[in-house]
Formats: structure tokens, sequence, C-alpha cells
């Protein structure tokens, strides 16, 4: 460790390795709003999140137990898979565009960015639902994963059945 006058001192949540400075700081230059997906033990989290002095404002928050409180996800079923991601995702950019966000940039914080995986499956969700995000096609999974037919038949009926609900309620 160093000593004297010298020293940098280093950010809180750098040291504990909860925030990349450097891209946050590319992200913010962009002076959009931020579509912010974190995935959880437990579930999906997507937010659009506003910079401004005071903080960071979050302008729509959509999670994977509002998938099941509010569209009709069934309980037994997974909040943060493939399938549950993309819904997520989907209700997300429904949410934004009838709060009159229709363009945003992907923040996946520290996550790793394995094409096909849950955070570029919200993301997909985001685009179908009509958002304006920057990426490229071969990072977006496929539609069977997003169906969920690589786990079970039930999951492509409740997929359609959730979607159905999202697209009623914006």
């Amino acid at each position: 460790m160093m000593q004297g006058t010298r020293r940098r001192s280093i950010f809180r949540r750098r040291k504990a390795g909860l925030t990349d400075y450097h891209r946050r700081l590319k992200l913010l230059r962009g002076n959009k709003a931020r579509a912010v997906v974190r995935i959880s033990n437990t579930r999906v989290t997507c937010q659009i999140v506003n910079w401004a002095v005071n903080g960071d404002q979050v302008m729509a928050t959509v999670t994977g137990s509002d998938l099941t409180k509010k569209h009709g996800w069934p309980e037994g079923f997974s909040q943060k898979s493939v399938p549950a991601c993309y819904l997520t995702g989907y209700a997300l950019g429904k949410a934004s565009i009838a709060l009159g966000c229709d363009e945003a940039v992907l923040d996946i914080g520290l996550a790793g960015s394995t094409p096909g995986g849950r955070v570029f499956s919200a993301l997909k969700g985001m685009v179908d639902a009509g958002l304006n995000i920057p990426h490229g096609e071969e990072v977006l999974p496929g539609e069977d994963r997003i169906n969920g037919a690589h786990i079970d038949d039930k999951i492509s009926a409740a997929v359609e059945s959730t979607k159905k609900s999202i697209e009623e309620a914006y």
C-alpha cells in the first residue's frame, strides 16, 4: 500500500468491485438514457435511468417478480431464465415508450457479455418492444431460446400469454 502525499485515493465502489467508472463515464458522455440490466440470484431487473447532478433518476423499472404479479407469468417458473429476461425487457420497452423515452444505451454493468445470454435476451425484448438501442444482431439469442424450447414445452405457451398481457397493459 502506498503512503505519503502522492497517494491516489480509490473510490469505495471501485475498491469493492461494484462499479467500473471508466465504462460508466463513457455511457454518460452519450447524453442518452441508460437501459440497465442486472441479474441477481433470483430474478432479473431492468431499468431506464437518466443521469442527474444529485444522482441517477430511475424513469421505469420492471423486475421478474412483476411478470408473476402483473402479467401472469406462472409462479413455478424461473424469474431469471432467458424467456423471463426477454419478457422483462419487453415490458420495460413498452413502459419506457409510454413515458416518452424511445432511445437508450445498454448498460450491463460488470456482467459478462456472453452472446445469446440473459442480458442480451432482455436487450432483444426491449428492441422488439420498439426501443431504439444500438446493438449487433450476432449477440441476440435465437427465437427457440427466447420461446423456451430448450427448457420445456409449457414455457412457450406461457411466453405468448405473458407477452399478450404486457401488450394489453401498455
